[in-house]
């Protein structure tokens, strides 16, 4: 892995603070299986807005919106 600094005059504490963190990030991205999809956070997930009934359109179907039942 070559690191080249294109602009500035970076300290060595800097560059190595920098290496550390892309470093770290490779590590990581090595150590999680490739192919096993991440889990989906339950907010996300379509199946929580399509589990209920939607309301028949009507007069009064902006009501039924909010208030279940």
């Amino acid at each position: 892995m070559n690191i080249k600094v294109l602009r500035g005059n970076p300290t060595p504490e800097e560059l190595a603070a920098a290496l550390a963190v892309v470093r770290a990030r490779a590590a990581a991205a090595a150590a999680t299986p490739s192919g096993a999809p991440e889990p989906l956070d339950s907010w996300a997930d379509p199946a929580r807005i399509a589990s209920r009934r939607v309301p028949q359109p009507g007069p009064t179907t902006w009501a039924r919106t909010y208030w279940p039942g």
